[in-house]
């Protein structure tokens, strides 16, 4: 076995960059080190990865991708770079969109601006399929114009298009992908899943957008993780290149309420309330290019995987619990949000 390599993971603390740091210590752990930066904002939780906080092949910087001290002393340990920092919440960037945009866009500006000068093997940005916006009657390709719709789709997009122009500018070997909606363990309670299965866990109603019957697709969040290092490891140069990662599975929100109301054998349990503005209608992505490389998303596996999230939050009720009843930041967005006390 060679000599181990650094991935710098940056939002490593928040839901996908922890499952991802979860995956390569579980399917990797021969071939690399991780160095976890992040700013431990709201959704953000260390604890989430003190399994490995003594082990010598993780380190946890703590820190704020738009620092350019910060970001300059990981990047110059590392091998590769996965950026999953940003804020993320459609309906915060709607109240208040200041944040996305020093993240979401400046942070990563600084993340390339970094790694011309501590140059990387590849630097890999998770952008989103909300950078497409309406999907209507056909799936978005990576050509697809790009129409965002909310603050934080924009923003988004903004950070998408500026690691491209590094690439073209300065030949930074930059990898954009554009992943469909994820679910799965320690995602924050304020996203969709999360918050209807907590709220069903504790006896309160799940509140869903207008008639429900807007449109995403699903993918487990581990199939997301395999989708990032296929991507890391994949031989050829492949600098430039924007990927969707996806599974075709679609499903409305209602679907998804449902669901979750067969799993935890309730009835009755859904409240509509007000329309988000801009509600995208439909997101679907087509993966085929992904697929060309030799990569496909687990099969067959979207109920069994949505049952043990389900049971992941039953059995660890301590988690969310505490960020549900005693985080201030996620009360005043809930009472804000659906304007009732959860």
């Amino acid at each position: 076995m060679g000599k181990k390599e650094t991935i710098l993971v940056t939002g490593g603390a928040g839901f996908i960059g922890t499952n991802f740091i979860k995956y390569v210590f579980k399917n990797y752990k021969d071939k690399y080190r991780i160095i976890n930066l992040d700013a431990l904002t709201y959704a953000g939780n260390r604890e989430n990865l003190k399994e490995f906080e003594d082990t010598k092949d993780y380190r946890f910087v703590y820190g704020n991708i738009a620092d350019e001290k910060i970001v300059e002393e990981c990047i110059r340990d590392a091998d590769y770079v996965i950026n999953f920092a940003a804020e993320t919440h459609v309906d915060r960037s709607i109240m208040e969109a200041g944040h996305f945009i020093q993240t979401d866009v400046y942070g990563v500006y600084v993340l390339l601006k970094t790694c011309l000068k501590f140059p990387v093997k590849r630097f890999i940005h998770i952008s989103t399929d909300e950078v497409y916006g309406e999907a209507g009657d056909k799936q978005c390709n990576e050509d697809s114009p790009l129409r965002p719709k909310s603050p934080y789709a924009a923003s988004k997009t903004g950070g998408d298009r500026l690691a491209y122009s590094f690439f073209t500018t300065y030949k930074l070997p930059v990898v954009i992908t554009r992943c469909v909606n994820n679910f799965g363990p320690y995602q924050y309670p304020e996203k969709q899943i999360p918050l209807f299965i907590t709220n069903s866990l504790e006896k309160k109603k799940m509140p869903v957008y207008g008639n429900g019957l807007n449109k995403r697709e699903w993918i487990y969040v581990d199939d997301h993780c395999d989708a990032i290092m296929f991507l890391l490891e994949y031989k050829k140069d492949i600098s430039g290149e924007v990927f969707n990662i996806g599974t075709g599975i679609e499903r409305t929100i209602l679907e998804n309420a449902n669901l979750i109301e067969k799993i935890l054998k309730i009835k009755d349990n859904i409240e509509f309330v007000k329309d988000r503005p801009g509600h995208v209608i439909r997101h679907s992505v087509d993966c085929t290019k992904l697929k060309k490389l030799g990569w496909r998303a687990s099969e067959n596996s979207f109920f069994k995987d949505f049952e043990n999230t389900v049971n992941w939050y039953i059995k660890n009720t301590k988690w969310w619990t505490k960020i549900k009843n005693k985080s201030k930041d996620y009360l005043e967005y809930y009472k804000k949000q659906y304007k009732a006390v959860p």
